[in-house]
């Protein structure tokens, strides 16, 4: 051995950007495997990685439901979810080598003998598979759940690693209700499990142009001066959605939108719009320049004026009659739960102190679609005759989240003729048409830096908490103040947020 101490392998090219990416020896067990999160996006994003090479040859999946399955049913389940959600085409070598790791444990999550199968199960994959003691135990389950879970893991030895081994926990949204309870939850979570080995999921982190944000403002000298009070008017943040609540009341009624979306995927990219220049891109860095902004974000001192709920009535969408959110199987006659909710905050600090974030979300509105708008401020000065400048607006840069993902950038232009006339026109710059690799869904590259350890994409503890003491006082004066305003479904929302930006001057951008 000592003569081949110096050996390096020749095929390993050092440019080839794929290899620090790939897991090591691994597995991953999924509590709640036959909810619809599992079947439609955690199969097939595993399948997907599997399928591109990221994954260790012996990678286990690990399946626990109250379901009275053999391994071979799980496997089944596995294969019909992949086969009609993977992004990737389905290859029969890949599925057989991922199905070999496959296993499933029935049980509820009171049953002591449950996780001790469990136990077992990953005991006996460990030597059968090469996992190396290193698994991740991802929480698939209604958010009441979660203490209950992590508890059976540390009673049963589940989440103790043995030596040069981790146990690493992935926890889904919603983390709390409030600032109360996530707090609550936080010590339950970390009395089992070190902070740096709890993943909080957020799916919009995943996302390609999310990303996208930090390399657009940070890696260009174009976006970054301008970046400022100086030149931005004010900045749209919005997440629509075109459905309503479809079978989902019994989480839904009683949470609502804003802590559904607001609390954690608009704040997130409220941070990243507005954080500073991290001093490099790993967690730490991250999260320090993140909670500086959630922590400079201030309230409207009358939140009456700058804050709107509203909840959809009955209407017209894609063509079809849509019922009301009271009118919803499972929802009470007199529930005040918010579907739509849009709020006005400040960040007090020297680059962004009297511009205004506007952020909006909502069920049943005009059409799907998440989006950041930076609004700049007119020119200060016109050299053009304000007749030719009418259908002049303001310059904007847009972020495309989804579906269309991408970057637009809106700016006046002379229309074509003999007379000097403006008009709004736009750049656009699309994923799909850039590159021709398709962007990976969200949660195979989280569960992928998961299985790598790498918590960049994934909120802390300091920022869910911050977080909550930002929506709080609103949730708190709602609770104190009328009903939600109504809206007919298909429409971008009651007129009373319109008129919340009208006092300002200012118009919602129609996505």
């Amino acid at each position: 051995m000592s003569e081949n101490s110096g050996w390096e392998n020749p095929l390993r090219d050092p440019l080839d950007r794929r290899l620090p990416r790939i897991a090591g020896p691994s597995g991953l067990v999924i509590f709640g495997v036959t909810g619809d999160l599992s079947r439609k996006k955690l199969m097939p994003a595993v399948y997907d990685l599997a399928n591109r090479g990221l994954l260790p040859p012996g990678f286990s999946l690990v399946g626990f439901a109250r379901r009275d399955w053999a391994d071979q049913d799980f496997a089944q389940e596995v294969h019909d979810a992949v086969r009609e959600h993977a992004r990737t085409p389905f290859r029969e070598e890949v599925w057989q080598q991922l199905a070999e790791g496959m296993r499933f444990v029935q049980g509820d999550f009171d049953d002591d003998s449950a996780f001790e199968q469990l136990r077992a199960t990953v005991e006996h994959l460990d030597k059968a598979q090469g996992t190396g003691g290193n698994f991740a135990f991802y929480l698939s389950v209604p958010p009441k759940f979660f203490p209950k879970v992590v508890q059976q893991l540390k009673d049963h030895g589940l989440s103790d690693a043995p030596a040069g081994s981790w146990r690493r926990a992935v926890i889904e949204k919603p983390f709390g209700h409030d600032l109360a309870s996530a707090e609550d939850l936080n010590a339950i979570v970390h009395d089992v499990f070190a902070p740096d080995e709890v993943f909080r999921i957020d799916h919009y982190l995943g996302k390609e142009t999310v990303q996208n944000i930090l390399a657009l403002r940070f890696a260009n000298t174009l976006f970054e001066p301008v970046w400022n009070r100086s030149y931005v008017d004010h900045v749209q943040i919005t997440m629509a959605e075109d459905i309503g609540i479809g079978g989902r009341a019994g989480y839904y009624d009683g949470i609502g939108a804003a802590r559904d979306v607001i609390q954690n995927h608009l704040l997130q990219l409220l941070a990243l719009t507005a954080m500073e220049e991290p001093a490099a891109f790993d967690a730490s860095s991250l999260v320090t320049e993140k909670l500086k902004v959630l922590r400079a974000v201030r309230l409207p001192d009358d939140l009456g004026l700058h804050t709107v709920r509203g909840q959809y009535a009955a209407g017209w969408q894609g063509g079809e009659q849509a019922v009301g959110y009271l009118q919803e199987d499972g929802i009470a006659p007199r529930s005040t739960t918010d579907t739509y909710a849009a709020v006005k905050l400040g960040i007090d600090n020297r680059r962004w102190a009297g511009v205004p974030f506007y952020l909006r979300t909502g069920k049943r509105l005009g059409r799907r679609v998440t989006e950041i708008a930076v609004v700049f401020q007119r020119a200060p000065h016109s050299p053009f005759d304000s007749t030719a400048t009418d259908e002049l607006g303001q310059n904007a840069l847009v972020i495309r989240v989804q579906p269309d993902e991408g970057v637009t950038m809106r700016f006046g232009s002379k229309v074509p003729g003999t007379s000097m006339e403006l008009r709004d026109v736009t750049m656009d710059f699309a994923y799909g048409e850039s590159f021709t690799e398709s962007s990976p869904e969200a949660y195979e590259r989280l569960i992928l830096d998961v299985l790598l350890g790498d918590a960049n994409l994934f909120p802390r503890t300091e920022e869910v908490e911050q977080s909550w003491r930002i929506l709080d006082p609103i949730e708190e004066h709602w609770a104190r103040h009328g009903t939600p305003a109504q809206y007919p479904s298909g429409t971008w929302g009651p007129v009373e947020a319109d008129e919340m930006l009208a006092r300002d001057g200012r118009s919602w951008r129609r996505p």
